[in-house]
């Protein structure tokens, strides 16, 4: 690793810690030359599936699209970088999960919709009205009503769940 101050190759290690649930390595290092500190981050390199467009085409896929996608739509909403991290994490997992060398880009949107119900759901409203297309306020009001359904059912769960630690 070469310095960033003084380019040295000579730097050694001072901490390593995992990050990111483990899928990133962070690692503070010193240079031994100008003893200036510098952090690094080591990854793998994954290949991920082509991302199959609604017209046919086949696009890389682009962790970076994705995120900036959940970002629009979580804009000027206070909500936790952690989670929006973790939303990323468990959708990157799901594609690579994939066996297949092709994914439809409207599953990745499915993806981005089910994590964004369970991060914010004026975030998930937003995604799922330009996502889904909503044609008239009919549509919009249904899946207003999909998205209480599904907070209804999870509520009554955790409830259930609480119950039986009391008893």
């Amino acid at each position: 690793m070469h310095c960033p101050y003084c380019s040295t190759e000579e730097t050694k290690v001072i901490d390593s810690r995992l990050t990111n649930d483990g899928g990133e390595v962070r690692r503070r290092r010193e240079c031994l030359n100008c003893h200036e500190r510098f952090t690094t981050y080591e990854r793998s390199e994954l290949s991920y599936p082509s991302v199959k467009k609604n017209d046919g085409s086949l696009v890389e896929f682009s962790e970076a699209k994705l995120r900036t996608g959940i970002m629009r739509a979580l804009e000027k909403r206070s909500v936790d970088i952690e989670g929006v991290d973790a939303a990323v994490t468990r959708i990157l997992q799901k594609l690579l999960a994939c066996s297949d060398r092709e994914v439809e880009s409207k599953q990745i949107g499915e993806w981005v919709i089910e994590e964004l119900a369970l991060i914010d759901d004026v975030a998930y409203v937003r995604f799922a009205s330009v996502y889904r297309r909503f044609q008239d306020l009919d549509a919009f009001q249904q899946e207003l009503d999909l998205l209480k359904r599904k907070r209804k059912k999870k509520e009554s769960s955790i409830s259930i769940v609480k119950a039986g630690k009391h008893s």
